[in-house]
């Protein structure tokens, strides 16, 4: 955990290097025909042999019952205390694509959506329409302007953008306009602070603009906003642990969460195969590695039950080039769970597993929740397996006398 009081005391550099492989929703929940969840339905070998000879657990990313967001997820598998740090979308969204953010900015992570005709939500993704039809829209917005503040508009992938407000007495206590749900309309931009009230407006006057521009089209009608916030001061990853930390991602946001907590971003491909290249290429570089694969998320987040399998097979054919990579520590985790049998992030805790040469040979039958749940590690929150991953690694010293 980032905020152990005696961090500095124990950790130690070495040689010894550090992989960890988020697997983006990986967690699910039985299928009502077949009573087994997508991990138990995939044909993963691979995957089912390391857990054999890892140790293995499950993860609660942020309190039981409570379903979080990427952004918790990930910070928890960083150390990060997710109750503590919190930070809306915008700023990692805004991060990933590399944009710098002054502290009087506040960043808002954009979806374009379809709205009907009554101007009720029938997709809040507008079909995850790809960013060569998005591009031209955010040209049209980026025209957009507000008396008073400065207005930056940058698309990010398929069908999310950024937008940012630069100027005097913006805050970032403003609620997102995403009701998270179909069949009603987009919710106005409400303040939480009467000190946000300017912001509430001007998102307001934004999203009026956006409706006049877009109004026309049949798809993308609409825009929902999300995760206003400015950029915090944390403590820094590498710092807090003595690593030198590096990010392999393909998808904006989570390039931004690595940049927030201050890891090197390494530029990589759009997908992951081209992600694990990138890895390799840069072994030598860095003694902690995050990598980052999203496909399962995307197909849960779809309802895609049969999808999620096959993202979860393809992962694991990909498995036996990450153990080639060479390093110390291997472990495999998710942010959160995913179960396509609600479409949605869930409370449900996250199977996770570490491989190294100092692991006790406890390890499960397979590497499924059940099975993960029933490991050596046992049901711990997901903010504590970093120090897990610094022990097997020979990065901690001895505590105390």
């Amino acid at each position: 955990m980032i905020d152990f009081p005696f961090l500095s005391d124990i950790c130690q550099p070495t040689d010894s290097r550090i992989v960890l492989l988020v697997v983006d929703g990986l967690g699910g929940l039985p299928h009502p025909d077949t009573g087994m969840t997508e991990l138990q339905t995939a044909r993963t070998p691979n995957l089912d042999s390391l857990a054999a000879r890892s140790v293995c657990g499950v993860t609660t990313p942020v309190a039981p019952g409570i379903t979080p967001g990427s952004g918790p997820g990930h910070l928890a598998l960083f150390g990060y205390d997710p109750m503590k740090y919190v930070i809306g979308r915008g700023v990692l969204e805004a991060l990933g694509i590399g944009m710098d953010l002054g502290p009087n900015d506040v960043a808002i992570r954009c979806n374009f959506c379809t709205v009907d005709e009554r101007g009720r939500l029938t997709d809040r993704r507008a079909g995850r329409i790809p960013s060569s039809e998005s591009a031209p829209l955010v040209e049209q917005l980026a025209a957009i302007t507000i008396p008073g503040v400065e207005v930056i508009v940058r698309p990010v992938q398929d069908y999310r953008f950024v937008v940012v407000f630069r100027g005097d007495g913006l805050s970032e206590d403003v609620a997102d306009t995403d009701p998270q749900r179909v069949g009603i309309e987009p919710l106005d931009p409400m303040c939480k602070t009467a000190a946000a009230s300017y912001t509430a407006d001007a998102a307001r006057r934004f999203v009026q603009a956006a409706r006049d521009l877009l109004g026309a089209r049949r798809t993308a009608n609409m825009i929902l906003m999300r995760g206003f916030a400015s950029k915090p001061d944390w403590p820094a990853f590498g710092d807090r642990y003595k690593l030198t930390p590096g990010a392999v991602a393909a998808y904006p946001m989570y390039r931004g969460l690595a940049s927030l907590v201050g890891m090197d971003v390494v530029p990589t491909g759009d997908d992951f195969d081209a992600e694990i290249e990138t890895v390799s290429s840069h072994m030598d570089d860095y003694d902690y590695v995050f990598l980052h694969y999203k496909p399962a998320d995307t197909a849960g987040e779809d309802g895609d039950f049969d999808a999620k399998v096959r993202s979860l097979e393809y992962l694991d054919m990909r498995i036996p080039a990450l153990l080639d990579l060479g390093a110390d520590v291997l472990a495999v985790a998710g942010d959160h769970s995913t179960p396509s049998t609600l479409g949605a992030h869930s409370w449900h805790p996250v199977p996770a597993l570490i491989s190294s040469d100092s692991t006790r040979h406890l390890g499960a039958p397979e590497f499924s929740e059940r099975a993960c749940a029933a490991g050596y590690i046992g049901h711990i929150p997901a903010s504590s397996l970093m120090l897990h991953l610094m022990a097997h690694a020979g990065k901690l010293d001895k505590f105390g006398a």
